[in-house]
């Protein structure tokens, strides 16, 4: 398996979207928004253009990880930078084989070599330690809602910094998808039926796990 990371470029954007809509569509919830959110994402401040990269096995598009700034906001409403990432997509039929966590491993050292002190994101932490990232509670940090929640993990890429930081973390607003306009959006692909899927309780689930 000859697996290259490169840059997306522009002519790769829809490409992108496609992956990534086959990638979770009936993941989360019947349909999905994901690919909705990577062509916002595109013309977003908050995206970090040298963390959008593309996994290419043996010339083929098998995956794709985009990373945007978030904050996390202390008591006092200070807020300190940190990065997260999302969509991580991998064609379906190479789902599996790692693709994945070597995305991610491989952009947490880029994102580690440009000074990005710390990375949380939300995804299921049966997944996600594989990579290396703990529940963000280790940290001290909450939900946009002041939660603990078991969906929320970090990692820290700098030494220490994170040290005497704690608070709520925040994405960027592009993350607040309007349902009525991803789906207008999802009108330009190939139609597709929308149903149910296992991994949509596991969802709910971890959707359900926070504590104060």
């Amino acid at each position: 398996m000859e697996l290259k990371f490169r840059n997306v470029t522009k002519s790769d954007q829809r490409a992108v979207e496609e992956l990534t809509r086959e990638a979770f569509w009936n993941v989360y919830a019947p349909g999905c928004d994901e690919h909705y959110l990577a062509h916002l994402l595109w013309q977003s401040g908050a995206l970090i253009p040298e963390l959008a990269l593309i996994a290419e096995l043996d010339g083929e598009l098998a995956g794709n990880i985009l990373y945007t700034r978030a904050g996390i906001v202390d008591g006092q409403g200070e807020e300190h930078a940190v990065a997260t990432f999302g969509p991580v997509s991998v064609r379906p039929k190479l789902q599996g084989r790692g693709i994945g966590q070597k995305l991610i491993e491989h952009s947490l050292s880029l994102a580690r070599g440009m000074g990005i002190p710390a990375v949380f994101i939300y995804g299921d932490p049966d997944y996600y330690r594989r990579c290396g990232l703990l529940p963000a509670e280790r940290f001290g940090v909450r939900n946009r809602e002041g939660k603990f929640a078991a969906a929320l993990q970090g990692i820290e890429l700098l030494p220490g910094a994170l040290r005497g930081i704690t608070g709520r973390f925040a994405e960027d607003p592009v993350f607040e998808i309007d349902p009525a306009a991803s789906k207008e959006f999802d009108r330009s692909f190939p139609k597709k039926e929308k149903g149910y899927a296992p991994s949509q309780d596991r969802f709910l689930e971890l959707v359900g796990m926070v504590h104060d």
